[in-house]
């Protein structure tokens, strides 16, 4: 059953492919008839908004065939585990995120770094939401899996990986080449709380493992023929994503 707040924070950007905003987060949904596939699950917090967001388009949680992780903060893989546990949805992700998923280490921005930065227009009530919605909670997952082949994923919307470290070891963007749409993660944004620009941009240098290879991963992005872009966080940006990825770069430096 539809729920009207829930519309006004889907966007559907071309046929089967839904950008969904949830709190300070996006997550994708892609879906061909009746099957579905999930980019990314929120914070812990989304997880009624992620549940909401798939039934305002028709689909229940069974119709999921694969949830495919951009990288595993609390904000991406907050109800992964959830998904996988209880309905035994595959999740994947970039074979050098595993760990990061079972929470052998811990590459996110933690509170000391955030205190530094707390003089920041936005880091402040970014924080606390963040907090809120179980930025600091157990995510961990038990059964994190690879992705299973080279190249096209056989699941709805055909998106192909691509490696994208930086932002964490083993993030990774979905390149969909035959609609022209990248979903981003947290690799290229459009926009977040702790920023002040708009458009294009990295994230802030506190949220990234290692900045240097955030930025070489913008020329990954920009190889790729897309016009579309849905970010991790931050509206759906249109033209050109290489122009998009080279805007980003002379921000950064």
């Amino acid at each position: 059953m539809s729920d009207g707040m829930m519309d006004e924070k889907i966007v559907e950007v071309a046929a089967g492919v839904h950008l969904v905003h949830g709190s300070n987060t996006n997550w994708v949904i892609l879906s061909e008839g009746d099957a579905v596939t999930l980019v990314d699950t929120g914070y812990p917090g989304d997880r009624q908004a992620v549940l909401a967001s798939l039934d305002t388009l028709g689909h229940s949680p069974e119709a999921v065939t694969g949830v495919l992780i951009t990288h595993a903060h609390n904000d991406h893989l907050g109800s992964a585990e959830y998904l996988s546990s209880t309905f035994g949805i595959p999740v994947h992700l970039h074979e050098a995120e595993l760990p990061h998923a079972r929470r052998e280490f811990l590459h996110q921005v933690g509170v000391g770094q955030v205190l530094l930065q707390a003089w920041r227009p936005g880091v402040l009530p970014w924080a606390l939401h963040a907090i809120k919605s179980g930025g600091k909670a157990d995510v961990s997952m038990t059964k994190p899996e690879p992705f299973p082949k080279e190249g096209a994923l056989d699941l709805p919307g055909r998106p192909v990986p691509v490696h994208t470290p930086g932002h964490t070891a083993g993030h990774c963007a979905f390149h969909l080449p035959d609609a022209g749409i990248l979903i981003s993660g947290d690799a290229l944004v459009s926009g977040h709380p702790t920023s002040r620009v708009r458009g294009p941009q990295l994230l802030p240098a506190m949220f990234d493992a290692e900045r240097a290879k955030a930025r070489a991963s913008l020329a990954r992005i920009e190889a790729l023929a897309a016009d579309v872009l849905l970010p991790g966080h931050g509206p759906v940006h249109r033209g050109p994503v290489s122009e998009a990825a080279r805007r980003a770069r002379e921000l950064a430096s």
